[in-house]
């Protein structure tokens, strides 16, 4: 996965330079959600994954939803006036309905079959809702820890492929697809949280 971040962008726009910057920290998260696994910090890692998923959907947005105004408050030098103007940007929700009417079928189908079975369950886990606290009082089964890596593995296919894109090289593109394919037994993007 790595090899792909090391790839030139397709070019140099604004666009793609933040949708490859949104996929490495989509990325980061995923090696910090195990990290915090190992650590035992398993509240703070099945929370982590929402934070994936939004980098990840963020820079999908960047590229094929946001308006020039939109795109130019994250491009801007970070100081209070243009953070206090990029805190107006969409949230999840937001995008991801811009997103249904404006990106490939197969860009947006993964992030609404995750939303549709993650979502619900990790507000919980990142707001200190229910899930959180009863996992966290009552422990952690394996099957929920490993629905959580492998949900994250899945999102991290998503960057990788979208990645993949972002070089504008088509060889890339069939060989993630190819290698997601083979780990298939990795992911789930299916995750139910709730059990």
């Amino acid at each position: 996965m790595i090899r792909i971040f090391m790839q030139d962008a397709y070019d140099n726009s604004d666009r793609i330079r933040i949708s490859k910057i949104m996929c490495s920290v989509a990325f980061e998260h995923a090696e910090s959600l195990k990290i915090l696994l190992a650590s035992h910090n398993f509240t703070s890692a099945v929370g982590i994954l929402r934070i994936q998923f939004e980098s990840y959907v963020r820079g999908v947005w960047v590229l094929y939803a946001a308006s020039d105004t939109e795109l130019s408050k994250l491009t801007a030098e970070l100081n209070n006036e243009n953070a206090k103007r990029a805190e107006r940007l969409p949230m999840l929700s937001a995008m991801i309905n811009k997103l249904e009417s404006k990106a490939p079928e197969n860009a947006i189908s993964p992030i609404l079959e995750f939303k549709k079975y993650s979502w619900g369950p990790l507000n919980s886990y990142l707001h200190g809702g229910l899930h959180a606290i009863d996992r966290h009082s009552k422990g952690y089964p394996v099957g929920i820890l490993e629905q959580a890596l492998k949900a994250s593995n899945g999102v991290n296919g998503m960057v990788g492929m979208f990645a993949a894109v972002l070089t504008g090289r088509q060889d890339l593109v069939k060989e993630v697809s190819e290698i997601y394919k083979s780990y298939s037994d990795c992911f789930q993007m299916k995750a139910d949280m709730n059990s």
